[in-house]
């Protein structure tokens, strides 16, 4: 625990040596107050909630998440640094859960500057706070579930552009797996079977039961071992490129 301790706060820091911390957060806190505000209608509805904000969260990380894990893995491997860190006393997975950690917090920072909307709604109506407050644990744990799969992709290569491009094809596919227009075409020819497959798959599936306000177990336990086997994997890749 005090190895992961170690490697998360030195890898949270390290956002904050460079600019991309900073150009991160202000991007992301524009897009989600563009889309919420402007996009997603706020102000015609008139209805005071966060149902735009938090429709929009899943295509925002969607290419957001991946530009914070690509760094994870292929910036080490660039810079030769990853052979020091694997001669410290610390095993593979004291260092694949430490970085995870430190970027998944950083996802968290983000989250939590988002807090004045949650105060401006309540200031303008009555919103259900306890929707809110389920939807920004859907989009946490939605974000952790995107890092892991960037984070293990950007263990298999020294170029973190490759490492974002194809971190975010994946998480595309597991995003669009549950679209309605996917399974659409789906159903017209493959088994049911497939097509509950598929749905039970998608990000938005699961995102989207959270944002009703109702955080159900199976929910949370897809999420969970989404980001449990990304970081196995993690790790696996590591080991693997470890020993070339």
């Amino acid at each position: 625990m005090r190895n992961m301790l170690i490697i998360a706060r030195r890898e949270f820091l390290g956002y904050f040596a460079t600019p991309l911390a900073l150009v991160f957060i202000v991007i992301f806190l524009a897009l989600t107050g563009a889309f919420a505000f402007y996009v997603g209608g706020f102000f015609t509805r008139g209805y005071a909630d966060l149902t735009s904000f938090f429709a929009y969260h899943p295509w925002l990380f969607l290419l957001l998440v991946p530009a914070i894990g690509m760094r994870l893995w292929a910036e080490e491997r660039k810079s030769g640094t990853i052979e020091l860190l694997m001669t410290l006393p610390v095993s593979t997975l004291d260092a694949v859960i430490g970085k995870f950690a430190a970027a998944w917090a950083f996802c968290g920072l983000a989250l939590t500057l988002t807090f004045p909307m949650w105060v401006t709604v309540n200031i303008l109506g009555n919103p259900d706070n306890g929707v809110i407050l389920a939807s920004y644990i859907g989009s946490f744990v939605m974000a952790g579930g995107y890092l892991a799969i960037s984070a293990c992709i950007s263990a298999l290569t020294a170029n973190q552009v490759i490492a974002f491009i194809v971190g975010a094809t994946v998480c595309f596919l597991f995003t669009m797996s549950g679209a309605q227009l996917v399974l659409n075409f789906f159903q017209g020819w493959a088994p049911e079977i497939i097509v509950e497959v598929m749905r039970s798959m998608s990000f938005l599936t699961h995102f989207d039961a959270i944002t009703k306000g109702v955080i159900d177990l199976k929910d949370i336990a897809y999420f969970g071992s989404l980001i449990a086997l990304w970081l196995y994997l993690n790790v696996l890749a590591v080991e693997t490129r470890k020993g070339s």
